[in-house]
């Protein structure tokens, strides 16, 4: 019986074709619309979590609450031991110290006299262990517009934006003019070894890097560093995994009395990531959602014209005693064809025009003044579930329009079926 269905949809084109056009049409946006805004919603978690957040976050509880200030007086202490608790209870983690930092930025002229000047922001990581994978982790090296990487601890790279507007290039002086972990001045003349473009406009505004060494000796931090970030080893974050890291440690290490014990979040708690978080899930749900019912309407007017063209056939096979509901199945199994035809159509295009969109819209133009961490690039990205999305709003949107369309079979009455064929 499956052999004349489908010798049926391939013999009669103009029983099948616009519906199966309809399907791969919103298949293809379905996976489209998926694909971009998991990358861009994607793309905004990973690029917080490489810079900022990390996939969960170890810093004291004072710190916590006032980290909009980015406070080093209320950094972490003794955290040589705090890592080597870390590494020994969760190693599946990989564990990097931080320091936040900002001062006022100078550029020396010949004689040593201020030629310009800036306020800046930057980071300060371990760039010089033999065993660090920062580099790699903040793609320092590809986003390098001239010059090198530190390979002293007191070299600097500065972003291309803050390095133009202070007039320096790679070999220039800058002097970093900050604040001590104890609330003391602090003076500290650093080398500009490259610059670099970070591709989001709160970074590039002002943003250095620096290795964590330099940094705590300016800011006499040794021991002591204002976060510990964990990720994990394939790079992708696990809410729930994460979540559980985070409850264990703050119930054997995390003091509510004491304000410089240890509290550690997870990304989902920090940088509001929880809206963005539920935004991909909501935006995932409300795109199949859409399309489902939009292509139900659509499918249901199909089968309805379908059915009105095939109202001598059906009679026929009514007259000669064919069960109404075996039809009914029948129109069901040719709907089930008809979607796995237009999804898997719609599926290939979906996601080549995916892998267009995967080279990215430049959007830094426009978001020069945002204040949000984000790249500047809105890529789509193609992942597992775009291979098999498409089926879903597919297949039920067919079924279900064919469902629609098919209750008017049970309609007719067969003492009338005569009449209609001599007709």
């Amino acid at each position: 019986m499956i052999r004349f269905y489908l010798k049926g949809l391939f013999r009669d084109r103009s029983r099948s074709l616009m519906p199966v056009i309809v399907v791969a049409i919103g298949v293809t946006l379905v996976v489209l619309l998926h694909c971009y805004v998991t990358g861009v919603l994607g793309d905004m978690v990973v690029f917080n979590a490489r810079f900022s957040t990390g996939h969960v976050k170890v810093m004291s509880r004072a710190y916590h609450e006032n980290i909009s200030q980015l406070p080093n007086d209320l950094a972490l202490i003794g955290t040589g031991d705090l890592l080597a608790h870390l590494r020994n209870d969760y190693p599946e983690m990989e564990w990097v110290e931080r320091i936040q930092f900002g001062g006022l930025v100078d550029a020396p002229d010949e004689n040593g006299e201020t030629r310009s000047q800036g306020p800046g922001g930057g980071m300060a990581v371990d760039l010089l262990s033999e065993k660090s994978r920062e580099t790699q982790r903040l793609n320092l090296e590809r986003s390098l517009t001239a010059g090198r990487l530190p390979e002293t601890p007191f070299e600097m790279i500065l972003s291309e934006q803050f390095s133009e507007k202070l007039e320096v290039v790679p070999g220039d002086k800058v002097t970093l003019i900050s604040s001590t972990m104890y609330g003391a001045m602090s003076i500290t003349n650093f080398t500009v070894c490259g610059t670099i473009r970070f591709g989001s406009p709160v970074l590039d505004k002002g943003g250095m890097i620096a290795d964590i060494s330099g940094i705590r000796q300016a800011l006499d931090m040794e021991d002591a560093t204002g976060e510990i970030l964990g990720y994990f080893p394939s790079g992708d974050y696990d809410d729930e995994k994460a979540s559980s890291i985070a409850d264990s440690f703050n119930a054997a290490y995390s003091n509510p009395d004491d304000e410089f014990s240890p509290v550690m979040l997870s990304l989902r708690e920090q940088n509001s990531m929880t809206m963005y978080l539920d935004l991909m899930d909501y935006f995932k749900s409300l795109i199949i959602g859409i399309f489902v019912i939009a292509m139900s309407i659509v499918l249901w007017n199909s089968g309805l014209l379908g059915g009105l063209r095939r109202y001598g056939e059906i009679g026929l096979r009514m007259a000669i005693g064919e069960e109404k509901n075996h039809i009914y199945r029948g129109l069901i199994t040719e709907s089930v064809f008809i979607g796995l035809a237009g999804s898997l159509v719609g599926t290939l295009f979906g996601l080549f025009f995916s892998s267009l969109l995967g080279r990215g819209i430049d959007i830094s133009s426009m978001a020069q003044n945002s204040t949000m961490m984000m790249q500047g690039v809105l890529k789509a990205r193609i992942t597992p579930d775009a291979y098999y999305i498409g089926f879903i709003p597919g297949l039920i949107a067919t079924v279900l329009g064919t469902s629609l369309a098919g209750i008017g079979l049970y309609k007719r009455k067969t003492a009338q079926l005569f009449k209609e064929l001599q007709a």
